[in-house]
């Protein structure tokens, strides 16, 4: 078992070493060792989760007879057989792909360093390796993101993530440190365990220690998941080889929820930080969803997608859901990747289209068909609003009894309410010859999504945290004051019953109501296809700076 655990991260690092070496006498065909090493990689991650499903537990290996530690755990061998097959996906879809470019051999082997990096990431069981680990995935996606290396807005903007990167890298430093000089070890099952049998053991500066580790740990899930203020990045850096933002969008960018997991001990023991956790990706998800609606670019629409599912991600941790986070994860690295493989096809077919717009009267004059038809609005909104909430509510009633007891029950219901409901009332705006069978698909659909969803996350909670008085205690730390919990919900229930009404009245036909409505839609949309000046402020900020920086070099007669 210890050999699986080394082999899975040194596969992919020695097909880095041969490709390096044999190219010059293979050529491109050097590339191909890359992809039978990957495949390598996955069958031995899918051994490793097979292994930890036979003879549950969690196992270690020491590096070298040195303190550095992989631990083969539920979490590690899950996210490194999730890491494993889209690294995989990801090489066999480069070899024609990347076949045109430079650089070839020089990027098979960034891909095999940056799948090491991955794997010894998520299966670290020591503070070092954990950081080493984190900072070399930073600077691999550095040179991954600048792979053309005449494209000036590809360096320019990879160099925009290694600064976001590096500055989301020192949080996770200190909190190290931290827990070093508290614990006098690095080993992160020694040190969790310290931890929780005695958390009010150690101070920082009079505050206790595990509130300010989480908050630190927090903070560079943040930067490295694309929270809001720290997310500029992630749309902009399209300019990259479409396979590496399927891998950064499928498996990198993930590493907040992966992070924060890993931790999850530590924000066991801080309500408050998970309190945080949560606003920030509630404010992410809907900032990153608004924006994914308004951008003209499919690839940087992806990015602000990816952005707004992150924000979802984050948001599940912090009502104490650690294990859907994962499931979510993991589910939308499949789905993200897929479609960024696919975005290529998607633009080929959007350049065949002759651009006329399928409206009523294109539709029934060259098409010959019939205008769309559309039930009463009172209808459509109670099947809106009713459906949904029966589904979720019966769903979740038979997979656990109690699970409405709990505040991050009523949140995931909530949303998972708004979810259903905005498909069937998108399925409504669409119109179509026969609305009844649309609507009935559409319900069907999310039916069978709901139960799936439900099963597995519930599956995942089990597998990840086989504790039940663990995993009672993670959603008890997200609990937060019940009058500040319903005050959120008739908040976002009250922007979104806004939303749609607005959207109701730029539907009617003529009045003064529906240019009214239509003006605060132009205003809205002008305000998120600008994504709301941030990118702009950046920029503005850094010309200052650099002005600064230029201005201090004349004074100091350094230039």
């Amino acid at each position: 078992m210890e050999k699986i655990i080394l082999l899975v991260p040194l596969i992919p690092l020695l097909s880095a070493l041969l490709t390096q070496l044999l190219f010059p006498r293979m050529g491109r065909q050097a590339a191909r060792i890359s992809v039978i090493g990957s495949l390598l990689t996955f069958l031995f991650a899918v051994a490793t989760l097979w292994l930890v499903l036979a003879v549950p537990g969690s196992y270690g290996v020491h590096l070298f007879d040195t303190s550095a530690l992989l631990l083969l755990d539920p979490l590690s061998s899950l996210m490194a057989t999730v890491i494993a097959g889209i690294s995989l996906i990801v090489h066999i879809y480069s070899l024609r792909y990347m076949a045109e470019e430079t650089g070839y051999a020089r990027f098979f082997i960034l891909l095999d360093l940056m799948t090491t990096s991955l794997l010894v990431m998520v299966a670290a069981g020591d503070l070092l390796t954990l950081l080493v680990a984190w900072h070399l995935i930073g600077v691999l996606l550095y040179f991954l993101l600048g792979q053309n290396t005449r494209d000036k807005s590809a360096w320019r903007y990879a160099f925009w993530t290694k600064i976001t990167y590096r500055i989301g890298d020192m949080p996770l430093v200190i909190a190290a440190v931290l827990l070093y000089q508290a614990y006098d070890t690095w080993s992160l099952p020694i040190i969790f365990e310290q931890l929780m049998a005695a958390p009010e053991a150690h101070k920082v500066l009079g505050l206790r220690l595990p509130d300010v580790v989480a908050a630190l740990i927090a903070f560079s899930a943040f930067a490295r998941s694309a929270q809001f203020f720290v997310h500029t990045w992630l749309p902009y850096t399209m300019s990259g080889p479409t396979p590496v933002s399927a891998l950064m969008h499928a498996g990198i960018v993930n590493a907040g929820g992966f992070v924060i997991n890993r931790f999850a001990p530590v924000f066991m023991q801080s309500s408050d930080v998970l309190h945080w956790v949560f606003i920030v990706g509630l404010f992410t998800a809907v900032v990153g969803s608004m924006l994914m609606l308004t951008q003209n670019d499919i690839k940087k629409s992806l990015g602000y997608s990816t952005m707004g599912q992150m924000g979802f991600m984050i948001m599940e941790c912090g009502i104490g859901a650690f294990s859907l986070a994962i499931y979510h994860l993991i589910a939308h690295g499949l789905f993200k990747g897929t479609m960024f493989l696919g975005a290529g096809s998607v633009i080929n077919s959007a350049r065949k289209s002759d651009y006329v717009p399928k409206e009523d009267l294109y539709t029934f004059i060259v098409e010959r068909r019939p205008a769309r038809q559309r039930l009463p609005w009172l209808t459509m909104a109670a099947v809106t609003l009713a459906v949904p909430v029966f589904i979720l509510v019966s769903t979740h009633w038979l997979i656990s009894q109690d699970y409405f007891q709990k505040q991050s029950a009523v949140v995931l219901l909530f949303f998972g309410w708004i979810t259903g409901a905005q498909l069937i009332f998108s399925s409504y705006q669409m119109g179509t010859r026969n609305i009844r069978r649309m609507v009935i698909l559409a319900i069907v659909s999310f039916a069978v999504v709901v139960l799936g969803y439900t099963l597995i996350s519930h599956a995942f909670d089990l597998f990840l945290y086989p504790d039940p008085v663990f995993r009672e205690q993670l959603y008890a730390a997200a609990d937060i004051d019940i009058i500040w919990f319903d005050a959120l919900i008739v908040l976002v229930t009250l922007i979104i019953i806004f939303g749609w009404f607005i959207t109701f009245l730029a539907d009617r036909d003529g009045g003064r109501k529906k240019r009214y409505a239509s003006n605060l839609w132009l205003m809205f949309y002008a305000l998120t296809s600008r994504e709301f000046y941030l990118p702009h402020l950046y920029t503005l900020m850094t010309r200052r700076l650099l002005k600064i920086a230029e201005r201090l070099n004349v004074w100091m007669r350094w230039i």
